[in-house]
């Protein structure tokens, strides 16, 4: 120890109230309330020039890029690395005649997600003309350090490409666009093959296609997978119509293979679950989980179609209270009926029943009791022909109001057209058809089984299809499913998939508070004031989820 060492602490010990111990927690402290102010905001200061040394990113390895209408998703071999959007940029470059001096432009990412077991994704705005995506960097980040760009990238067509694969048994599903099949019909499978192998390998294995509909592919499994099934994991599977034929791009892979009990029956299954796909639409999720929770509802598939809202939170949230939620990154825009068909395959190992509903859609009974549903569907368990139980819905219209109801689309909403118009499911997962073959409002059923009809007097489905211009004018952006046009498509302007008095432009009627009002229905509204609002307070379930 040197000599001014020493007089240091020698300094320190004339101060009895102050010993070492305690004037380095002091230091200790002090650096704590320092570097907690500094990233308090974000993590983009603790790159900053300030402190060059605390933050070094983690490399963003790029798989593929897959143009969209409205955006082009990147998909990067990072499933573990969180991807705050907010410390990311979309980096695009343009590279005209051949310069050697490429351009660059940066804009903010618009979402990012863990994707899957493989992948993490990141949605980047269209590029501006004579731009082309290249890739991603962290803000604040010397970019030519952390990103070489590539010397030849490709970008697939979200419209003609193999998107998903699952394994189902001794098969596996391929979900597909560019197949341009006929809409609501099984189509035959001698014309299609599947083919199995690593990515960009020259060798692929093929096997023959057992059934096809739509956007899904089922296929036999090659014989050295069906021997080791662990062998699919991590392959990139594919679809081409002929032997001969060109395959369909693919970003499709194939996840681990969760092996079941020979035997299991139904006992460890959940009694009832259910489906649906959001887009911006966080805000109805509590009433919509915590309502039907009530009803007998006890596990959720919640397909997030490119969400850019606080549907994160919102979900992670109702999972900190208990309710079994599972958040599925389902970026594929017009895939509503083939999101549907995986959803079945997913929930089929673990739920008896799972209903397929829209989270402006809720079931109503008349003589309301907790579980109310879930004794529906326990009645049907038993039969020997049931497989689906559907139930007709009342559409609701705007109610005279002018902005979103506080207390939610239950309360909210009062006014409605007078008959019943289409329908809901609820199915048995393990009883659909192998083609998964649905038109979003109902399933095809294996041979032998079939439908039944809720009787009105029971229950319906109170359906808040038409609210406030502000919040319905966002369906002219795109509709979900896929066989259906978008409403600012001059296309079916008479049928019942578009909306009576309204054109193609997002343009609000006068008379809009006041349409589709032709029955006053208050009954779903006054049982919940009656039976869940807080005798104090006046707030209902979904109002006080922060308490």
């Amino acid at each position: 120890m040197d000599s001014s060492s020493s007089t240091q602490q020698l300094r320190i010990r004339k101060h009895p109230m102050l010993p070492p111990k305690s004037l380095f927690l002091s230091l200790s402290f002090f650096l704590f309330l320092f570097f907690f102010s500094s990233s308090h905001h974000s993590f983009t200061s603790l790159h900053s020039k300030t402190f060059p040394t605390l933050y070094s990113p983690h490399p963003l390895s790029l798989i593929d890029r897959v143009l969209f209408p409205d955006h082009v998703l990147l998909t990067l071999s990072n499933p573990n690395l969180v991807l705050p959007p907010h410390q990311l940029l979309c980096v695009y470059n343009n590279l005209v005649n051949g310069s050697t001096n490429p351009a660059f432009h940066l804009r903010p990412v618009l979402s990012t997600g863990r994707f899957d077991e493989f992948r993490s994704i990141a949605r980047c705005p269209l590029p501006a003309p004579n731009f082309s995506t290249v890739g991603l960097r962290w803000t604040g980040h010397n970019y030519n350090r952390t990103f070489r760009f590539p010397v030849k990238e490709t970008t697939k067509r979200w419209d003609k490409l193999a998107y998903e694969a699952t394994l189902d048994a001794d098969t596996v599903v391929v979900f597909v666009k560019g197949l341009n099949l006929r809409p609501h019909t099984i189509s035959d499978p001698s014309r299609f093959r599947c083919h199995f192998g690593t990515r960009n390998a020259a060798s692929r294995l093929t096997t023959k296609a057992v059934s096809v509909a739509q956007e899904v592919v089922r296929c036999s499994l090659p014989q050295s997978i069906l021997n080791n099934p662990d062998k699919a994991r991590g392959l990139s599977v594919t679809v081409s119509r002929h032997v001969m034929e060109k395959l369909v791009p693919s970003v499709a892979r194939i996840g681990s293979y969760k092996k079941l009990p020979k035997n299991r029956g139904n006992k460890d299954k959940f009694d009832l679950c259910a489906c649906t796909m959001v887009w911006n639409q966080a805000r109805a999720i509590r009433e919509w989980v915590i309502y039907h929770a009530w009803l007998g509802v006890e596990r959720w598939f919640i397909y997030d179609n490119n969400s850019d809202d606080e549907i994160d939170e919102v979900v992670r949230e109702l999972e900190l209270k208990g309710y079994n939620i599972s958040r599925v990154i389902w970026p594929w825009v017009k895939s509503q009926e083939a999101g549907f068909s995986h959803c079945g395959l997913k929930a089929k190992d673990e739920c008896k029943w799972v209903g397929f509903f829209d989270v402006d859609e809720f079931f109503y009974f008349y003589k309301g009791q907790r579980n109310s549903l879930r004794s529906i569907v326990a009645n049907f368990s038993f039969s020997n022909s049931i497989a689906e139980i559907r139930t007709g819905c009342h559409n609701f219209g705007p109610s005279g109001l002018t902005s979103h109801p506080k207390q939610g689309l239950t309360v909210g909403y009062t006014c409605r057209v007078r008959t019943l118009e289409r329908h809901k499911s609820i199915v048995r997962p393990d009883l659909l058809h192998g083609s998964l073959l649905n038109v979003v409002h109902h399933f095809e059923l294996r041979e032998g089984f079939r439908h039944s009809e809720l009787p009105r007097y029971v229950g319906v489905i109170n359906h808040y299809k038409y609210q406030v211009w502000e919040s319905f004018k966002a369906k002219f952006l795109r509709r979900v499913a896929t066989y259906v046009v978008d409403w600012k498509e001059e296309q079916n302007i008479g049928s019942k998939d578009r909306v009576p008095g309204l054109g193609t432009q997002a343009i609000e009627p006068r008379d809009w508070r006041f349409k589709f009002c032709e029955v006053w229905d208050t009954g779903l509204r006054d049982f919940l004031i009656s039976n869940f609002a807080d005798a104090t307070t006046g707030l209902l379930p979904w109002e006080r989820f922060d308490d």
